[in-house]
């Protein structure tokens, strides 16, 4: 569906050249949630600008649906963007225009007569659960409200991929659930391809199929969302993990417990998909010999299945605890010692 070949973006800043995006291969499906996350300044910006021809490569190229939009201008390149939309992060609505009417803009300018404008429009109205509200106008508007009008502009003409511009970097994080669920019913229903761009790990996890980290410009790892969650390889991807599975009260726990069971063992395990509803403990503690204290858990569920981190404190004999972990590591999960006794 999406395939980005060596590509490249250089500006010239005055003091020198600046690499933004620097020889990024990528290569996303059709009806994917693809996710792209880094901090700021990690060419994430540049690179979904460089997606739907608003930024034109130094090197490289694009190619959406077969078509190379690097290599095409004036009305095919227009023609070409129809097909790809976008919503941005601060909703980029006509203020003096109501609901109905930002709605139906993009249609106005392609030319759709008004019967077909007006029918799309109540279609849409209801795609994103603003039935009622197609007289309001942005003003009237809650924050998700808009956002949801910004979703329904970007489906007018029918796109094949939307582009998601840190669309929740705005909302407060109840309406940002609400608006990732419109995003995946609309990925269901309608078979779109969604690519998003976002600095949160909580995003990424609630939505997306796969994800690439950025950083200086370069991906530096590409999987599929549960395996980047279970198995981090990049120092920036493990702390972007850290957002989602650990808290600063975890961490405290764990140095207060070192200092209280010097002679005991701290072990995080991680358990995912169909292990997470295991009752892989309670063996554990019925076939060996080890006290078992826990400490923290939780369970992150993405849209490949479940994600859960436990820290236990296990107390024992060398022996004990190393065919504990043994035990552990047998039933696929992922055991780390975090202290020593």
């Amino acid at each position: 569906m999406i395939e980005l070949k060596k590509l490249s973006k250089v500006f010239d800043t005055g003091k020198g050249a600046l690499t933004a995006v620097d020889d990024v291969d990528l290569s996303i499906a059709a009806g994917e949630i693809f996710g792209i996350i880094g901090y700021s300044g990690a060419g994430k910006s540049t690179l979904i600008r460089l997606l739907n021809g608003l930024e034109k490569p130094s090197s490289g190229s694009v190619v959406i649906n077969g078509q190379n939009i690097t290599a095409i201008k004036g009305s095919e390149l227009r023609k070409a963007r129809q097909k790809v939309s976008m919503i941005f992060q601060h909703f980029n609505l006509l203020w003096s225009r109501t609901v109905k009417e930002n709605i139906e803009f993009p249609l106005e300018i392609a030319g759709v007569p008004k019967n077909k404008r007006d029918a799309r429009v109540l279609e849409l109205v209801e795609l994103v659960g603003l039935k009622g509200r197609e007289n309001a106008y942005p003003s009237q508007l809650s924050g998700g409200q808009k956002q949801r009008v910004g979703i329904a502009r970007a489906l007018a003409n029918e796109p094949e991929v939307l582009l998601c511009d840190e669309a929740t970097s705005a909302l407060d994080p109840q309406t940002t659930d609400s608006i990732l669920e419109l995003l995946v019913d609309i990925n269901k229903r309608l078979g779109l391809t969604i690519v998003l761009i976002t600095h949160e790990m909580h995003v990424i996890r609630k939505i997306c199929h796969r994800v690439a980290v950025m950083e200086g410009g370069r991906v530096v790892e590409l999987g599929d969302v549960l395996q980047v969650f279970q198995s981090p390889k990049a120092e920036i991807t493990k702390r972007f993990v850290a957002q989602v599975t650990d808290t600063e009260d975890s961490q405290e726990t764990i140095k207060n417990l070192r200092k209280l069971y010097p002679t005991g063992e701290l072990v995080k395990l991680v358990f995912v998909g169909d292990q997470t509803e295991q009752p892989i403990l309670t063996q554990l503690i019925r076939k060996y010999p080890v006290d078992v204290n826990i400490v923290q858990g939780n369970i992150a569920h993405t849209q490949r299945g479940a994600y859960g981190t436990l820290v236990l404190q296990m107390k024992g004999s060398a022996q004990e605890i190393s065919e504990a972990l043994a035990y552990l590591n047998a039933e696929s999960v992922q055991t780390e010692v975090m202290s020593n006794g």
